[in-house]
């Protein structure tokens, strides 16, 4: 078919008038980025943050710098921006009146409390993906937005639950609710595994395999886009047992923890604000949450075993190397303990 005139552009097999360079604000770049995100596969959460960030640096740009052309965006002003969002505060600076209403100081105890510079440095990361997908696809042409430096950021060892603290955090859950047994199983399950919470609670009880102690985590839900599959010890594989044979007396679904009341996902703000109350049953005052599940998981397996390549597999990293980054800094008691088994003279054979 002979496309009728200069101007218009076929798209699906109809003709629309095609929107030239000039006049194509950043959100309409935006907005294509995120169309691309979603075709890639990226998860819901990714989408959502590249989404929010680019939008409350986009209308920066406007309201502060005059600017809509992604080609004017230089490195300066996104260093500007990154100070200019330090000073503000967190929530002080929002995309729209519907973000303002959610985010006023009276509905947030944080409200303008200083931005990390790691939180600055995921801003930054995710400025960076989109003028990197601009360059790619030859909308701008010196991308100095690639020249911005990351903050550095001095690593704090992430919060550890000791073995008192874990007895005391599972002793506080109820287990003859329904919904406290399940999230005792969840928990059980994350701390054994390690695996993360999204994939945990998306799981059904055809991807569990009771004889072999194993689960498989389809790619679907999988946040390498892959299948993988971990393992689970004895002790959870009866409480497993005994958790199915408990919700299958309560209702039919497939689902290995579904909602009591709508038989659906149970999603993860949900557990994460019962998880906080047995915290605090628990008089457990440090931040943990249950991604820290995963961590201590990764950081024991790694204290007994010495073997990060399989910790990297068991955990779904794309590599070794983001392993290394996330669990390599072990505190003094761990390594402690660690050479405590390795000795040469302690274990040496008199």
């Amino acid at each position: 078919m002979k496309i009728p005139s200069i101007g218009w552009v076929s798209i699906g097999g109809f003709f629309v008038p095609k929107i030239s360079k000039k006049n194509r604000g950043m959100e309409f770049y935006i907005q294509d980025f995120i169309d691309y995100c979603h075709l890639k596969g990226l998860s819901k959460k990714t989408i959502k943050s590249y989404y929010q960030c680019l939008t409350l640096f986009s209308k920066y740009l406007e309201e502060e710098k005059n600017i809509v052309d992604v080609t004017k965006v230089s490195r300066e002003m996104v260093e500007d921006y990154l100070e200019f969002t330090k000073e503000r505060g967190k929530y002080s600076y929002v995309s729209n009146n519907e973000s303002l209403q959610q985010n006023y100081q009276a509905n947030r105890k944080d409200f303008g409390k200083q931005i990390s510079d790691s939180t600055l440095n995921n801003y930054l990361r995710n400025i960076k993906v989109f003028f990197n997908w601009l360059e790619e696809n030859l909308i701008i042409k010196n991308n100095t937005v690639s020249n911005v430096k990351f903050i550095k950021v001095k690593r704090k060892a992430k919060d550890q639950i000791t073995d008192v603290e874990w007895n005391r955090l599972i002793k506080s859950i109820d287990l003859t609710k329904f919904h406290e047994f399940r999230d005792f199983t969840i928990i059980n399950l994350i701390f054994d595994t390690g695996m993360r919470l999204t994939e945990t609670l998306n799981l059904t009880t055809n991807d569990v395999d009771l004889i072999r102690r194993t689960i498989l985590i389809p790619a679907e839900i999988n946040k390498g886009k892959k299948d993988r599959v971990v393992f689970f010890s004895n002790t959870m594989a009866k409480l497993l047992n005994r958790w199915l044979r408990y919700k299958d007396s309560v209702q039919e679904n497939d689902l290995l923890f579904p909602t009591q009341r709508t038989n659906s996902i149970l999603t993860a703000s949900n557990f994460e604000r019962n998880f906080r109350c047995y915290l605090a049953r628990a008089k457990i005052d440090k931040t943990i949450t249950p991604h820290a599940l995963r961590n201590n998981f990764a950081r024991r397996f790694l204290i007994a075993s010495k073997d990060i390549y399989s910790l990297s597999k068991i955990l779904g990293h794309s590599s070794v190397t983001v392993t290394e980054r996330a669990y390599l800094d072990l505190g003094d008691e761990d390594l402690r303990r660690s050479y405590q088994n390795y000795s040469p003279l302690e274990n040496m054979k008199k």
